[in-house]
């Protein structure tokens, strides 16, 4: 009966020590994520500054 106990009590451990790894490792990849994001949208243009000026010229022939 003791080792019966002993051995659920390790099992439930260990299980708790998966669970636990395995969030702090998806954490961490959503962090990584959100920097490569945050790098890619550093890399964009801007777009402001591309587009043409809207409203300088009126085409009045057509």
């Amino acid at each position: 009966m003791m080792e019966s106990i002993a051995s659920m009590a390790m099992d439930m451990s260990a299980a708790s020590f998966a669970t636990d790894y395995s969030l702090a490792v998806t954490k961490k990849m959503m962090d990584t994520q959100e920097l490569a994001g945050q790098e890619l949208v550093n890399m964009l243009p801007d777009l402001a500054a591309m587009a043409p000026p809207k409203g300088d010229f009126i085409d009045v022939y057509a």
